[in-house]
């Protein structure tokens, strides 16, 4: 069976009775070129335990279990698991969970599968939960590396570099604990049914250590938040929106000058250090408030 043949799908599906779903937003590929480009993007070997989320029929989850020592693949649709079984049934080096991926403990589920093995995630993310999965990944503190397949705009927004349109807080926050690449589009008559965007696959290696020095790491991305909440605003103006309620508009204009900043810069602009720099310098104000 080729589990990227349309003929092969329909007829699989129709022996499951299965029908897909606008709502969990299921697009399954029909292109064998992109699983094979994104498991061999992902570095994945046989010391590596893959996380996938969302394995759908089982295409890529295939593929990696052809190279890793391990694949755990997560599936929300309970409709799907009766086919995932028959479309895995050779592979001793898979497990199927059924549940939602938010809602598990992600450090408990490497323990138990991946112990003795690099744990990182390779997977073609729903794309209606990309941000929120991508945020319990990365907090989570467990993988090595994501190599995710997402909407082109939010791989465009996560490798922007600052003062371009892309650039927001996901960019930042991405780019804070990981060192995100482009791998390559993919675009929409590689799926079945034809999704309305394209498609891009994105690496994101995570950093051994942060590439800049914060005094508050939380604090560091309430700043950051602030900057782009009102994205046509100054940061001044940005900043005395969240903080003004602790600090004057005077003293969030120095801090920005005394980073050799002109008053007028909004969030935009700003790269890590920056950032840094202006949450440092607003953390001390309000540290000195407090005494």
């Amino acid at each position: 069976m080729d589990l990227c043949d349309l003929n092969d799908i329909r007829t699989l599906l129709g022996r499951h009775g299965f029908h897909f779903s606008k709502a969990m937003g299921q697009n399954f590929l029909i292109d064998a070129a992109v699983p094979r480009a994104i498991a061999a993007g992902s570095g994945v070997d046989a010391r590596c335990g893959v996380l996938e989320i969302g394995p759908g029929i089982g295409c890529l989850t295939a593929r990696l279990a052809a190279s890793a020592g391990k694949v755990v693949a997560v599936e929300l649709d309970r409709r799907l698991l009766p086919v995932l079984e028959e479309t895995l049934a050779g592979f001793d080096n898979v497990t199927l969970l059924s549940g939602d991926i938010l809602k598990m403990d992600l450090p408990a589920l490497v323990r138990t599968h991946f112990a003795g093995l690099t744990p990182v995630v390779c997977a073609n993310l729903p794309y209606n939960i990309t941000t929120p999965v991508l945020s319990a990944l990365i907090g989570s503190g467990c993988f090595q590396s994501l190599t995710v397949m997402v909407q082109r705009e939010v791989a465009r927004r996560v490798c922007a570099l600052p003062g371009s349109a892309d650039y927001g807080a996901l960019s930042v926050y991405l780019q804070f604990y990981t060192e995100p690449e482009l791998l390559f589009d993919v675009p929409p008559h590689c799926f079945t049914p034809q999704p309305k965007v394209t498609s891009s696959v994105l690496r994101c290696v995570m950093r051994q250590t942060p590439p800049v020095d914060t005094a508050d790491t939380a604090f560091f991305f309430q700043v950051v938040r602030a900057a782009f909440a009102l994205r046509r605003k100054t940061l001044v103006n940005s900043l005395y929106a969240a903080f003004g309620a602790q600090l004057s508009k005077e003293a969030l204009e120095e801090a920005v000058t005394s980073c050799g900043l002109p008053a007028s810069v909004r969030g935009e602009r700003l790269g890590l250090e920056e950032f840094a720099r202006i949450s440092e310098r607003l953390y001390d104000k309000m540290q000195q408030d407090l005494q």
